[in-house]
């Protein structure tokens, strides 16, 4: 059998194994089975990130988890190179590949709340916003993402940050069990309970274990939020900077202060003063008595420009929604993310020169601060990485056009290779590019031999290798 890890490149035998693994299909599966020549095709390979156009030779539609087994056995058996998709947001591509098979979850989208127990089940096809609406009806949250068509499953396994982390935790610290089908087709739960080891690799280590077919979801009682944005002009960044550093330490949980370093585009609703100029941006979210928000507020407004401040109280599904438009599908997206203990004045100064280079107003860097909640739990409580560095930077590349895709790459690379000695070890793996394989370990640390333990006894051939992966001791 052809290794996962090196599967056929010869395109004839890659199309022998594809109309090989759809014969075994036909008749024992319940979804679509869809090959280049079926209508459907184009728009079920298309996925988020537009650097990424591969062409699987079969796309299986799952119905039911009894389809997710049948496509798991019979591509292990094969030897087909498997790909898993949910909303297919990876950023590095991992929810296609080109020649093989794609275990597509979208008609997975099913799920149920219990408002009595604050929880909820969803199926491992939901997107974002389908988990919100079901929730809020009930006026509970699930703590999640930004962009509401990304997939659930993805987001959940690499951690999940998003607004509500610092007031509750990442999305992984908020799944009471997981309900997996592993590589022999095996459907296997995974709680504090069942199959421990197996529930802390899933709580942060991505799809490397298996595919969810159900999560069991903890929920919060939450139904609106104080929202303010403003925006800093070039000549006080460095300012706005050091106070965001400085304030953050000892916020409350309440408070979730993101800063975006960008260029004003004339197409933003912008005052006339700050268009196709250098400015910070701030988002600010307070998850308590809107009263109590003012004082916080006050201090990130001091130093904005006075007509760039808008403060408001909006719904949760309005604020999980607002970021859809800047991240649509088909776009070109590349990253390089890193962890800081704390930003020094070097740090900012690299901050404001990669800014003065910055090659689009779609592309910017992005800067947040964790703690609170998910700084709370123990480090070895889950396979997430390092806790303890509380500012997390995101160099966001966004584009349309692939004629510029070498001077948004480079414009990455450059800046991350100037930032890094500064970084403390450690990466968020749902932020990780596909050219970031050599990072892994680094994501995970002193977690990585008990990752590799657990990969060894549920996918010891590797057969979930389209991930951040991490190979176990046979493969």
């Amino acid at each position: 059998m052809p290794s996962q890890s090196n599967p056929p490149q010869d395109g004839r035998e890659q199309a022998r194994v594809c109309r090989e693994t759809y014969s075994a299909l036909c008749g024992r599966f319940n979804g679509d089975l869809l090959r280049a020549s079926d209508p459907e095709y184009e728009g079920a390979r298309t996925i988020w990130n537009g650097m990424v156009a591969r062409r699987p030779g079969l796309i299986a539609r799952c119905a039911d988890v009894s389809d997710v087994q049948t496509a798991v056995r019979v591509a292990n058996d094969i030897g087909i190179l498997t790909a898993v998709r949910c909303g297919g947001h990876s950023l590095a591509g991992f929810s296609s590949c080109d020649g093989g098979l794609v275990v597509d979850l979208s008609k997975m989208r099913d799920g149920s709340v219990d408002p009595d127990a604050r929880r909820a089940r969803v199926a491992g096809g939901c997107l974002l916003g389908s988990i919100d609406r079901a929730t809020q009806r009930a006026g509970l949250v699930f703590p999640s993402g930004v962009v509401s068509h990304t997939g659930a499953s993805g987001l959940i396994l690499g951690g999940g940050t998003g607004w509500l982390t610092r007031r509750f935790g990442l999305s992984c610290d908020n799944v009471a069990a997981f309900t997996l089908v592993t590589a022999d087709g095996s459907v296997v739960r995974a709680d504090p309970k069942q199959n421990t080891d197996l529930f802390w690799a899933l709580r942060g280590g991505g799809g490397n274990f298996g595919v969810v077919a159900e999560f069991e979801l903890k929920l919060h009682p939450l139904k609106s939020v104080v929202l303010a944005e403003s925006l800093t002009p070039e000549a006080n960044i460095r300012t706005l900077l050091e106070c965001w550093r400085e304030s953050m330490a000892d916020a409350p949980l309440d408070l979730k202060w993101n800063v975006d370093l960008r260029l004003a585009s004339h197409k933003m609703n912008v005052p006339a003063q700050l268009r196709g100029r250098l400015v910070a941006g701030s988002s600010l979210i307070w998850t308590g008595a809107p009263e109590a928000a003012q004082p916080y507020f006050q201090r990130a407004f001091s130093l904005c420009h006075p007509d760039s401040v808008r403060t408001r109280t909006v719904s949760y599904l309005n604020l999980q929604t607002m970021a859809d438009s800047d991240f649509p599908h088909g776009r070109r997206y590349y990253t390089k993310s890193g962890y800081f203990s704390y930003l020094d004045d070097a740090t900012i100064d690299r901050f404001l020169e990669a800014l003065a280079t910055v090659p689009s107003p779609e592309t910017q860097i992005e800067l947040a601060y964790l703690g609170g909640a998910a700084g709370e739990i123990a480090a070895d409580e889950t396979a997430f990485g390092d806790r303890s560095a509380p500012f997390i930077i995101n160099l966001l590349a966004n584009w349309a056009d692939s004629s510029a895709d070498a001077l948004h790459i480079s414009w990455v690379r450059s800046v991350f290779g100037k930032l890094r000695p500064a970084m403390k070890p450690g990466v968020y793996v749902n932020f990780m590019s596909g050219d970031e394989q050599d990072r892994v370990p680094e994501a995970y640390q002193q977690r990585w031999e008990r990752m590799v333990e657990v990969k060894t006894h549920y996918d010891p051939g590797n057969f979930f290798c389209l991930n951040q992966n991490v190979q176990s001791k046979k493969s």
